[in-house]
């Protein structure tokens, strides 16, 4: 009996479910402007479904302390058995989605930052969707996938502010300074801030300063889409 080839096709349904943490400025239900939005992803520590644990770092961290910001802020919490990346796709894609449908979001400046796993996920998501931000903030991250980062070209025209501590020995510090290289090879907008002291933690003193808040709200893509 001989080999014949054939093909399954079926469409199938998928049910996907994702946390997250989400602020809205202090005269977002008294205006009909536009507002920034800055969705920010935390380190593997924080996985789970207690949103609660969003709040030790980071910009969570900051709200919960009484900060306020000008700026949409959602911080969406990874399962606990997954990573940020290609494990939890969809469900980022579709919460950016409903994001930009269900609040008054200027998609002309929509940004992206995370620390850790969170920093990881920046720089995949960035890259994946690259057309749908105004600027990128990865922290003590890196690029696992391969595909990426033989595809670097893309963030050529996104501005990105990368930040690690020299001592990091849980993230090494290569681990950004390999893609920064490659980046500054190409003429890409980025920038890199390294902490000679810092080890791990290199977030907390990046998102204290008002500094990186200015940069980053400065930055505008007129071109938003979510071509893939």
């Amino acid at each position: 009996m001989s080999l014949k080839a054939q093909k399954l096709e079926k469409i199938i349904e998928k049910k996907i479910t994702l946390d997250y943490l989400l602020y809205l400025p202090k005269e977002y239900d008294e205006s009909d402007k536009k507002y920034p939005l800055v969705i920010f992803l935390h380190g593997a520590g924080e996985r789970g479904s207690d949103t609660e644990k969003l709040k030790v770092h980071g910009i969570p961290k900051l709200i919960a302390a009484g900060q306020d910001f000008e700026f949409i802020a959602v911080a969406p919490q990874c399962p606990s058995d997954k990573w940020w990346g290609e494990f939890v796709e969809d469900e980022f894609e579709n919460l950016l989605k409903d994001c930009i449908e269900s609040y008054k979001v200027d998609t002309s400046r929509i940004y992206l930052t995370g620390l850790s796993m969170g920093g990881y996920g920046t720089w995949y998501y960035g890259w994946k969707y690259c057309k749908a931000f105004a600027a990128l903030a990865p922290i003590c991250g890196g690029l696992n996938s391969s595909k990426a980062r033989s595809k670097l070209e893309v963030f050529k025209d996104t501005p990105i502010w990368v930040f690690h501590g020299a001592k990091d020995e849980v993230v090494t510090l290569s681990s950004s300074a390999e893609i920064v290289n490659a980046l500054n090879d190409i003429d890409a907008k980025v920038k890199f801030t390294v902490y000679p002291d810092a080890e791990h933690d290199s977030w907390t003193e990046t998102y204290d300063n008002p500094a990186f808040y200015k940069w980053l709200l400065s930055q505008y893509n007129y071109n938003f889409n979510f071509e893939l």
